[in-house]
């Protein structure tokens, strides 16, 4: 089963990886059989592994492999590429692909926080939320395709406490199935509900995909957007080695909601945050029709944008 990796930039790194542990097992081996030789024929072994007899000059070694900066913009000696592998484990052993589906291979990009905090499972979770003082929940609903998705998550609701997100689809509500309902006969259902106790079965986000990218050199990841709407994309960058697409909106960056900030609000956290950048993003046709009727000011003023814990 081929490796599954969140960007391609793991990917050329766990390459380089697997090439460098290759020759490494090749010359445990040799060495071994030589040894084995050598004790047979009563003579003395030859140097243990690691005895450098004839060293390589610098310039040898080191276009052995090539460098990821030139082919991709990423620097292996910024610090915080160097932690990431730091925290794998090293080993003389050839890695072997574990034979699961969904297994991710992340070199580089497995200690990011942001890529932790925007994973999208597309899993069923129980949700159990109260009414406020008001009464209110703190959410708006809207109904797509005979599916109830959420909307709008009010900033220190109880429906942001519990960890709601925009665009998951409500499946019930108080083991009442919500298929078949429209909006507005959803929005009655929380009005009606006991406040004291609401036990919610929800789908996470299935509307919703993330990518992940790698920023270069110039601490930018390649790709330009508009009103929150990803309009252009860089050539050769890793926004474009990914697959970002144009027309997609952009929902979270690195697990942060970020519907309805200002761009430049956006690009700020962008660009303060990690190496590794994770976005999640929907069609925007898709997005358009979801917050169709939704007062712009309202989730400009009021939409959740915590960080999600991990």
């Amino acid at each position: 089963m081929s490796r599954l990796y969140p960007t391609l930039e793991d990917m050329a790194v766990d390459k380089m990886q697997q090439a460098q542990q290759q020759v490494s097992q090749a010359y445990n081996e040799q060495a071994a059989a030589h040894a084995q030789s050598a004790i047979t024929a009563g003579q003395a072994p030859p140097p243990a592994f690691g005895t450098v007899t004839n060293p390589a000059p610098q310039t040898q070694l080191t276009t052995l492999y090539p460098s990821l900066e030139d082919f991709m913009g990423l620097c292996l000696a910024d610090p915080e590429v160097q932690r990431n592998l730091a925290a794998i484990p090293q080993t003389q052993e050839l890695a072997i692909p574990q034979q699961t589906t969904g297994a991710m291979v992340a070199p580089i990009t497995g200690a990011s926080l942001g890529y932790k905090r925007a994973e999208v499972t597309h899993g069923i979770r129980e949700v159990i939320v109260c009414k406020d003082g008001t009464g209110m929940v703190g959410l708006r609903v809207r109904s797509i395709n005979k599916g109830v998705f959420i909307t709008f998550v009010k900033s220190d609701s109880p429906a942001a406490l519990a960890g709601l997100r925009f665009g998951d689809q409500i499946l019930q509500i108080n083991s009442v199935n919500c298929a078949g309902w429209d909006t507005d006969k959803a929005m009655k259902a929380f009005k009606k509900v006991p406040g004291e106790r609401i036990v919610m079965a929800v789908r996470d986000r299935p509307f919703e995909r993330t990518i992940t990218m790698h920023k270069d050199s110039a601490n930018t990841v390649g790709f330009i957007f508009k009103n929150g709407k990803i309009v252009s994309i860089v050539k050769d960058s890793s926004a474009a080695r990914n697959g970002i697409l144009t027309d997609h909106q952009l929902l979270e960056v690195n697990g942060q909601n970020v519907i309805g900030m200002k761009d430049k609000d956006v690009s700020r956290i962008v660009d303060g945050g990690e190496r590794a950048v994770t976005i999640t993003i929907m069609p925007s046709f898709l997005y358009d029709h979801m917050m169709k009727c939704m007062k712009s000011a309202l989730v400009k003023k009021e939409m959740d944008h915590s960080i999600p814990e991990v």
